[in-house]
């Protein structure tokens, strides 16, 4: 098991922020392993000031040297994501996505690379209270495996499941849930 491992984060919005903090606060691994790529050098700089990482805004550097690859861009964005890091993830790097609805099958051939972790975390992972719903592709090895869970408990609670649809069920749950919250509110005040 690899005690600090080196981080290669591609995207830096809200959900990559989350957990870079959720990694920092639950010391999985040191500000100096963590790369994180996005494509504005001011957010950058910002993640860079506020948590001691290293800002990048390539993302073939970012992932060059990673022990794991976390994925946490816009769907719309995945495309070119993969297109840009087909063949270019060390070959014993696992990769853990948080796009939704990108499939272990389509990440897997989009990057060129076999060991992908899918994962959906859920806004509580903010502030280390989420929920992140999981699962591992064949290739994953037990180690791998481990080193995902890890991570993913720095957000919260982790479940890991046995089929990839339970994931998509979900991921229309916390992406769904929050409205029928707000409705139930809202029909309290009428």
């Amino acid at each position: 098991m690899i005690s600090n491992p080196r981080i290669g984060l591609i995207g830096s919005g809200a959900m990559g922020e989350a957990i870079i903090a959720g990694l920092l606060r639950n010391q999985v691994t040191p500000p100096a392993s963590i790369l994180a790529s996005g494509p504005r050098p001011e957010r950058a700089a910002d993640l860079s000031d506020r948590y001691g990482i290293q800002p990048i805004t390539d993302n073939t550097s970012a992932v060059a040297k990673a022990d794991v690859v976390i994925l946490c861009v816009k769907p719309q964005q995945l495309e070119k994501v993969l297109a840009g890091l087909q063949g270019r993830i060390p070959q014993a790097a696992v990769v853990l996505s948080i796009v939704a609805g990108a499939t272990l099958d389509l990440l897997s051939k989009g990057l060129a690379h076999p060991a992908v972790v899918r994962a959906m975390p859920n806004t509580p992972a903010q502030i280390g209270q989420g929920i992140s719903v999981w699962i591992g592709s064949a290739a994953v090895s037990a180690d791998q495996f481990e080193l995902a869970r890890r991570i993913l408990a720095a957000l919260g609670p982790e479940i890991q499941v046995e089929e990839e649809s339970y994931l998509d069920m979900a991921t229309a749950l916390s992406g769904t849930g929050p409205a029928y919250v707000f409705m139930f509110l809202e029909a309290l005040i009428d």
